[in-house]
C-alpha cells in the first residue's frame, strides 16, 4: 500500500508514527567529528527551473550530466518537466510527459535521466484500475535531446491491476536502459495478502525490451529502491521483508546478465507489520560503495551509512548519520577520497531540517550543515556534478509548493 492515494488508512497511521519517532531519539550518537574546516560545506542557493505548483523533484546523473526533474500539477493534470545542470545554472525547462492519470505523491516520484549514448529516458507512474493503489510504470525515450518522445510503454506485462512502482533506472552494462521496480502482481489487495516482489528488466539501446527477471520474491511493499554503478557492475539497494516482518536493507548486483544473491547491509532487526515508506540510497565510486538508510527499532528514528570496499559483497559496521533523531529521507554520494556526503531529515527543535555532512569510512563526521527547513514527509534529493553537490527539495507554503535547488562545493 502506498501513500498519496485515496486509501490512506493504515498507511497514514504508520507514517504518522514514523514521523514522530525522530522526536523520541534524543541520545547523541558516540561519533568523532572532523575538526578540519575543509570538511565543512557551504550551501549556495541555485535558482530553480521549476515553475509554480511544482513538487516531487528527482536528480539523476550519467557521466558529467545531472538532470533535475519534477511535476507541475493543476487539478488532475500533471506535467513531467526537466532541466540539465550547466556551467551557468539550469537549462530551460522542457516537458517529457503529461496527463490526467499520473500517480502523484512524494515517495514514488518520476524521473528523467540520460543514458550513455545521449538518449534521454523518462519514467513515471500512472493509475491503473479501480483500486487506489493500482499503478503502472511508464517509460518513454527521446533521441533528440528532449524535443520529441517515443510512445510510452511499461516494463511489466502481467495485466494485473495491482501496484507497480518505486522504480530505479540505470545504464545497463553492455545494453541500454536497466531498471528495477516493486511489482505487486502476486498480491491480492482486496484480501491484503500476497507478496510484493522486486523485478528487473533490461532494454537494448534502440528501446527493445530484452527480458524481465525476478530479483527478490518478497520485499517491503512501498519503500523506494536505489541503484548505482560500481566497477564490477550495477548495485541495487532496497528494503527486504522477512517471513516474520523484519525489514532490513539488502543489496544485489547485476553483472554478466545475472543478479547476485541478495545480502543484508546490516541486520537492524527492525520488525514492523506495515511499510515504513522509507527506502535506502546507494552510491559507488569504483569498488567503494556506501549505502544509507533509516531504521526505527525500539521506537528511535535513526539514519545510518555503511561502507563497502568490495563492490557491495560485504559491509563494515554502520555509522550514525543524524545527531539527535531522524525522519530519514536519506541520500548518499561517494566521494573520490573514499568518504561520503550524506543527507537526511533531522528532527530539529524548530521543526524538521534537511541536512548534509561528510562521513569517512572510519566513522569520522564533519559538522552537520542545514540546507533548508522542510516538511518531514517530503523526499529531498542529492546528486554530484563534478566538484559540487546538488540538492533539490520541495518548499511548501500554505497550499502552494515549489521545487528549490542548491549546491555545495567539494574538494576535487
Amino acid at each position: 500500500m502506498r501513500l498519496g492515494t485515496m486509501r490512506l488508512g493504515s498507511v497514514r497511521i504508520i507514517v504518522t508514527a514514523i514521523l514522530g519517532l525522530g522526536l523520541l531519539a534524543t541520545v547523541k550518537a558516540p561519533v568523532r567529528t572532523l575538526a578540519d574546516t575543509a570538511a565543512n560545506l557551504t550551501i549556495t542557493a541555485l535558482p530553480s527551473p521549476a515553475g509554480a505548483n511544482s513538487s516531487e523533484p528527482q536528480l539523476t546523473t550519467e557521466g558529467d550530466r545531472v538532470i533535475v526533474s519534477w511535476l507541475e500539477v493543476a487539478g488532475d493534470h500533471a506535467v513531467l518537466k526537466f532541466a540539465e545542470r550547466t556551467p551557468t545554472g539550469w537549462s530551460s525547462a522542457q516537458t517529457a510527459a503529461a496527463g490526467d492519470n499520473f500517480f502523484v505523491n512524494s515517495y514514488d516520484v518520476p524521473a528523467v535521466r540520460a543514458l550513455a549514448d545521449g538518449t534521454l529516458l523518462a519514467q513515471w507512474i500512472e493509475k491503473n484500475g479501480a483500486d487506489p493503489d493500482a499503478s503502472k510504470i511508464r517509460l518513454a525515450w527521446s533521441k533528440d535531446k528532449g524535443a520529441t518522445w517515443s510512445g510510452a510503454v511499461s516494463p511489466h506485462h502481467d495485466g494485473t491491476e495491482t501496484q507497480h512502482g518505486f522504480a530505479s533506472t540505470f545504464q545497463a552494462p553492455g545494453a541500454g536502459l536497466g531498471l528495477v521496480w516493486l511489482d505487486g502482481r502476486a498480491t491480492h489487495p482486496e484480501q491484503d495478502t500476497g507478496d510484493m516482489a522486486l523485478r528487473a528488466s533490461v532494454y537494448s539501446p534502440d528501446g527493445k525490451q530484452l527480458r524481465e527477471m525476478v530479483v527478490d520474491s518478497r520485499v517491503c511493499e512501498c519503500c523506494s529502491t536505489s541503484s548505482a554503478e560500481t566497477s564490477d557492475g550495477v548495485i541495487v539497494a532496497y528494503r527486504d521483508r522477512s517471513p516474520n516482518e523484519v525489514r532490513d536493507i539488502y543489496v544485489t548486483s547485476f553483472a554478466a546478465g545475472h543478479w547476485s544473491t541478495p545480502v543484508a547491509v546490516h541486520h537492524d532487526g527492525w520488525k514492523l507489520d506495515a511499510c515504513p515508506i522509507n527506502g535506502p540510497a546507494v552510491s559507488a565510486h569504483g569498488r567503494n560503495v556506501a549505502v544509507a538508510w533509516f531504521t526505527a527499532k525500539d521506537d528511535k528514528g535513526m539514519a545510518f551509512v555503511a561502507f563497502s570496499h568490495d563492490a557491495g559483497h560485504t559491509f563494515a559496521a554502520p555509522i550514525r548519520m543524524d545527531d539527535a533523531g531522524s525522519l530519514a529521507r536519506v541520500g548518499v554520494i561517494m566521494l573520490d577520497d573514499g568518504s561520503a556526503a550524506v543527507t537526511w531529515i533531522e528532527s530539529a527543535s524548530n521543526g524538521s531540517e534537511f541536512r548534509v555532512r561528510k562521513i569517512t569510512a572510519a566513522g569520522v563526521r564533519s559538522p552537520a550543515v542545514p540546507i533548508a527547513q522542510t516538511e518531514g514527509s517530503r523526499y529531498p534529493r542529492l546528486a554530484r556534478h563534478g566538484n559540487e553537490l546538488v540538492f533539490a527539495w520541495t518548499e511548501t507554503k500554505g497550499d502552494s509548493s515549489n521545487v528549490r535547488t542548491a549546491i555545495a562545493r567539494i574538494a576535487p
